[in-house]
């Protein structure tokens, strides 16, 4: 059976994440997967290529969310060791898991190479863990399933990460998602700053249970301000979630063109959940 509000923690492995070498889209991505099949994104955090910070913070997920979703540190070099503080976290022993064997054994197999400890390293996972295949590198993934806490490692790779959790990760988590579908919906105000609509949308933040209203500014304040005005609404159904977005949005459209705005049409996007 689907729980309700259920949380998820997000954590990004990576020294280059923090010293801006690379733009975590990772987490980016996974926010929005996890917000549109009903989950309530409760963390994102970066740690540093460091095992100790690495169990510390998966530590934390596991102690108070439902799902812990880690990405990068899976490879052969040195400084991947996520898996290894993922297990620490756990209590568990990091011990070679046979599937995990079978599936870097044939990557490099197929492409004519020995496996070395480097590689055979990926295969070491926590003990009790899912191998998750990679069907785009060699790295697979972990499911660790501690009862209360689901924890589920994925590669720094983007492309391996995405295809990973929509082919083997996103059906288990629809299994446990929760009752509910979200949307995402949202219009242009052009010619009102910020400041002046700050009221009315506080106002309109109260009109519906299950919402969450936002104005994103686009342009300057006053020399030619324009806002995005958008709202996450969760119902039982799609077009709950959408009646409530559109009514909030709509309130806040009309305050808008009484101060001499001008607004574009209300568009949704968001695939829902609405488990039975």
């Amino acid at each position: 059976m689907a729980e309700e509000n259920i949380n998820a923690w997000i954590i990004t492995v990576g020294n280059e994440i923090l010293i801006g070498r690379i733009v975590n889209t990772n987490a980016a991505w996974l926010g929005e997967k996890l917000t549109f099949l009903g989950f309530r994104v409760e963390r994102v955090i970066t740690v540093p290529d460091s095992l100790e910070d690495i169990e510390e913070e998966v530590g934390r997920g596991i102690a108070r969310a439902r799902i812990v979703i880690t990405t990068g540190g899976l490879g052969p070099t040195y400084d991947d060791m996520t898996l290894e503080g993922v297990a620490r976290a756990a209590g568990r022993r990091l011990v070679l898991n046979e599937k995990a064997y079978q599936i870097v054994k044939e990557f490099y197999a197929r492409a004519g190479y020995e496996l070395t400890k480097e590689r055979e390293k990926m295969a070491m996972l926590p003990e009790g863990a899912e191998a998750i295949p990679n069907p785009v590198g060699a790295a697979p993934g972990s499911l660790l399933d501690l009862g209360d806490t689901i924890v589920i490692s994925l590669p720094g790779v983007p492309a391996e990460m995405k295809a990973m959790f929509e082919q083997y990760v996103e059906p288990r988590l629809r299994e446990i998602a929760p009752h509910k579908a979200v949307v995402d919906c949202g219009f242009i105000v052009k010619g009102v700053p910020e400041s002046g609509l700050a009221p009315w949308i506080k106002k309109a933040s109260r009109l519906e249970d299950s919402i969450y209203l936002k104005s994103h500014p686009k342009g300057h304040e006053t020399m030619g301000p324009v806002l995005e005005i958008r709202v996450l609404a969760s119902g039982k159904s799609k077009e709950e979630a959408v009646a409530k977005a559109r009514r909030v949005l709509e309130y806040v459209a009309e305050k808008a063109r009484g101060l001499g705005g001008e607004t574009g049409e209300i568009n949704c996007k968001g695939e829902g959940q609405a488990n039975s």
